[in-house]
């Protein structure tokens, strides 16, 4: 990366996405490594509680919609995204990276990984 670049590592909160990242707050959100500017503040989505609320149901209601009307397997079939969000499914494994990180038998369903 170029001097003075920035990262902003959204995925800090899980514990990020960059090995040079460490969790900051909003008092001290920055530091730099390498000559790169991070800005890996925990809980991001916080500092504006009422817009992402509303960012994240404007993003989420299409798939509560579908959900609601084909039922969880009918917008899994139709739904790839809807598909590879589910981890479990009448009792079974339907996510490949959960199974495997378990030592647990992959029941796949339609469209999922």
């Amino acid at each position: 990366m170029l001097p003075r670049a920035v990262i902003i590592d959204v995925a800090i909160d899980q514990g990020g996405c960059v090995e040079t990242s460490r969790p900051t707050t909003h008092h001290q959100p920055t530091f730099i490594v390498d000559d790169i500017v991070h800005y890996c503040v925990t809980n991001m989505p916080g500092a504006v509680g009422r817009t992402s609320t509303f960012a994240l149901t404007n993003v989420t209601l299409p798939f509560v919609l579908q959900l609601a009307k084909m039922g969880i397997e009918g917008a899994a079939e139709k739904s790839r995204a809807i598909a590879s969000g589910i981890n479990i499914l009448e009792g079974k494994i339907t996510n490949s990276a959960v199974a495997q990180t378990f030592g647990l038998p992959f029941s796949p369903i339609a469209g999922s990984n």
